[in-house]
């Protein structure tokens, strides 16, 4: 959710004897765990407990007080979104070559390093043709894709896509994705998560 509306979320689950527990997630430009430090300086009896960091908190509180606190939390985010820029930005690392399209690559890429906040995972885009596209569960969407002119041709799954059957029977799409390694009954074989979809044609 929060990736498709880039706003700040939080997801609440039951906990038992009337609690609730939340799991945070933000935006750049939004420290989640100030928004909830400011929450509980103004309204000190509210949260039962909460902690995290700029992108990613966690909370609990009482069944009762969830309204009083939706409506302090949408005000808090509200005043620090008013300085942040709501358009959404993917930055790519760039295309990669068939050849860089490998196991090889990919192991390195996944080895390299603890991905996180201030050093994200890599990116890369390109244009590619949809060999074959169906769905996969109810709203993930599965492609075999290849570059123009190219010869290798990759699996490629994007999760949680909204409407996944209008992507079904295109011919072209640009894409931004992740390397990855899918394995399989003791297979291992080069696969993008997805992470955009445009349609070209």
């Amino acid at each position: 959710i929060k990736d498709r509306l880039h706003r700040p979320v939080i997801a609440f689950a039951p906990a038992g004897k009337d609690l609730i527990k939340g799991s945070a997630r933000s935006i750049p430009g939004v420290h989640i765990r100030d928004v909830l430090s400011d929450i509980a300086a103004l309204h000190p009896k509210l949260l039962s407990k909460f902690g995290g960091h700029a992108m990613a908190a966690g909370l609990s509180l009482k069944m009762h007080d969830f309204p009083p606190f939706a409506l302090a939390f949408d005000d808090m985010v509200s005043k620090r979104l008013a300085n942040v820029d709501l358009e959404q930005k993917i930055l790519s690392d760039g295309e990669l070559t068939e050849q860089e399209m490998t196991l090889e690559i990919a192991d390195l890429l996944q080895n390299a390093a603890t991905w996180g906040q201030e050093f994200p995972e890599p990116v890369f885009d390109g244009v590619f043709d949809v060999i074959q596209s169906r769905i996969v569960g109810q709203r993930h969407l599965k492609l075999v894709l290849r570059k123009p002119g190219g010869d290798l041709v990759i699996d490629a799954i994007a999760f949680f896509v909204d409407q996944p059957e209008h992507w079904l029977g295109l011919r072209q799409i640009k894409a931004v994705y992740k390397l990855d390694i899918n394995e399989f009954r003791g297979n291992r074989s080069v696969q993008f998560i997805l992470q955009y979809l445009e349609k070209i044609a």
